[in-house]
């Protein structure tokens, strides 16, 4: 008789990337601060500007310059936001670190069969850069950043872009983010969402309309369990924990 296949064969379970896999907001504000002192601004404390991040470069020069107290016509945005990411390729992952419980999780996840893929707003060369320097690159099937997608989260075609990129159903996907962005997307597509409670948002993670919160990446193989057998109709069996010897 051959043996029962792993209970998520099949699935694919996507990932934010900045707030959600890892704690970027360091080196983003780090060098968002060094394109505000070029234009006379005054830096930004990394633990008030973390919600300013995840709508990509664009978006962070602009509510950074507000933040700031800075004047900024619209005109000059593209040249700033292209200096931004200069300055940001050279201390990528200088302070950047996955999240408590991140491997750990990947791994379960991967041993239960899910493929996993990363679905981001911030561009894909940045992505695999960020994702190579803290090697974890090897772990995803797909890493699709907004330029490699028909739309940007919270369009739902980018979610549905990153699961077909993984080769996967997004009638048997999960996302996994920190925004109302990432729910968005993933729920547009008819997939469960999951939030952390720790990510980069200004509204609180409970009001985000996700169908579950984590407050630790060591609950997420049994929540991902749990939704991703509610689309298939139950439990095909349960998901191990990590280890003592993987937390």
């Amino acid at each position: 008789m051959p043996l029962p296949l792993p209970p998520l064969v099949g699935a694919v379970v996507a990932f934010d990337l900045d707030g959600t896999l890892v704690e970027t907001a360091p080196d983003l504000i780090g060098a968002l601060n060094v394109v505000l002192a070029e234009r006379g601004l005054p830096g930004l404390p990394v633990a008030a500007a973390r919600v300013l991040v995840g709508g990509g470069a664009r978006s962070l020069v602009r509510k950074g310059f507000l933040a700031a107290g800075g004047r900024l016509d619209e005109a000059e945005v593209g040249g700033l936001a292209a200096r931004y990411i200069e300055v940001y390729r050279t201390r990528i992952a200088s302070e950047s670190r996955p999240f408590p419980g991140v491997e750990a999780a990947l791994d379960v996840l991967a041993a239960a069969g899910a493929t996993l893929a990363v679905c981001t707003n911030k561009r894909t060369d940045l992505s695999v850069a960020l994702l190579e320097a803290l090697g974890l690159s090897g772990r995803f099937a797909a890493v699709i950043g907004a330029d490699l997608a028909p739309a940007a989260k919270p369009d739902p075609r980018h979610f549905l872009h990153a699961i077909e990129a993984a080769g996967g159903d997004p009638a048997w996907a999960l996302m996994v983010g920190d925004s109302l962005a990432d729910v968005a997307s993933a729920q547009g597509a008819g997939s469960p969402a999951v939030v952390v409670s720790f990510g980069y948002t200004d509204v609180p993670a409970g009001d985000l309309g996700a169908d579950a919160v984590i407050d630790h990446f060591d609950e997420l193989p049994a929540v991902a369990q749990r939704l991703l057998s509610a689309l298939r109709g139950g439990p095909r069996s349960d998901i191990a924990p990590p280890s003592q010897a993987d937390a």
